[in-house]
């Protein structure tokens, strides 16, 4: 054992490194405070959904509307929680109530380290940043 002294120190660093997550996590905050979503000021009073849904399930009902106006044409979206018709369109339908997308949309998306690709082929509202 001529290299003991070698052998635990490689230990040790090996240790530090493997519980460094834990370490880190320890020292920082457990939850930053959820941003404060600034609500419609166009008179709007009710979304398309509820709003428990839409902050959960959002992103599959845009991907479902996508998939639905692409491959079957289908523009009419009917809500399971009021049973009213809407266009089945983001620039049109959500954008006209949440039209600033900087502290609406990136406010979240922010927060949650989440990258969506909406403006990938839809255009930005004015004055969304």
């Amino acid at each position: 054992m001529y290299d003991a002294g070698k052998i635990i120190v490689g230990i040790v660093v090996f240790v530090v490194l493997a519980t460094s997550p834990l370490w880190f996590n320890a020292i920082t905050p457990e939850n930053p405070e959820a941003p404060e979503l600034k609500l419609p000021t166009n008179g709007s009073t009710e979304c398309v959904e509820a709003t428990e849904y839409m902050r959960e399930e959002h992103m599959d009902l845009l991907n479902l509307w996508r998939d639905e106006v692409v491959r079957t044409g289908q523009r009419d979206y009917v809500s399971s929680s009021n049973g009213k018709v809407f266009d089945m369109s983001l620039s049109r339908t959500c954008m006209d109530c949440h039209s600033n997308k900087a502290e609406f949309c990136d406010a979240c998306h922010t927060y949650l380290a989440v990258s969506p690709y909406c403006w990938d082929c839809h255009v930005e509202p004015k004055g969304a940043n």
